[in-house]
């Protein structure tokens, strides 16, 4: 069964809670989204606040992936590059799917639909994220179009003695 997406959903407390719950799941199983396990949904809040704040800013762009159930299986934070000579990409963000949804295509989904999202936005012209070493994320992204651009040696440091390179990598939309 495909998820359903949708761009810029109706935020709610429902949603909120979704999105925090999943990102918690997502980062006890290992997911490299900006936490080291374990974590609470307590601990993912005040950076879920910031992604906030930018949507209500207008720089940032929410994508939901939703089960068959309604539930948050799925994200992504598009965001705008604010850099006068740079707004013709933009960063994507925070890219998750449930652990419990893994191997079943979603991934290629949700880039898919992000990739979309932003075709539909005004002047963008290519996508670019960045993900951490040592985590096979780099060689997903490849399998969706997406060139390593860069790399910065040991930039991630996950705990003492464990260095990960900070990987960038763009999929140009045109």
């Amino acid at each position: 069964m495909a998820l359903t997406f949708e761009v810029d959903p109706k935020f709610d407390s429902t949603l909120r809670d979704g999105i925090c719950a999943l990102w918690a799941d997502v980062s006890n199983a290992g997911g490299a989204v900006g936490f080291v396990p374990p974590v609470t949904t307590e601990d993912i809040r005040p950076e879920l606040v910031k992604h906030l704040v930018s949507m209500a800013e207008g720089r940032t762009r929410l994508l939901v992936g939703y089960d068959e159930k309604g539930a948050v299986a799925a994200t992504a934070f598009l965001v705008r590059n604010t850099h006068r000579l740079m707004s013709h990409w933009l960063w994507l963000y925070t890219v998750m799917v449930h652990p419990g949804h893994q191997g079943k295509g979603y991934g290629r989904e949700l880039m898919s639909a992000a990739a979309e999202a932003a075709r539909g936005t005004d002047g963008i012209e290519a996508i670019r994220l960045t993900c951490r070493g040592g985590t096979g994320a780099d060689r997903f992204y490849a399998t969706c179009g997406y060139k390593e651009v860069g790399r910065v040696p040991g930039a991630i440091r996950v705990a003492d003695g464990d260095d990960r390179d900070d990987i960038i990598m763009l999929l140009p939309l045109g």
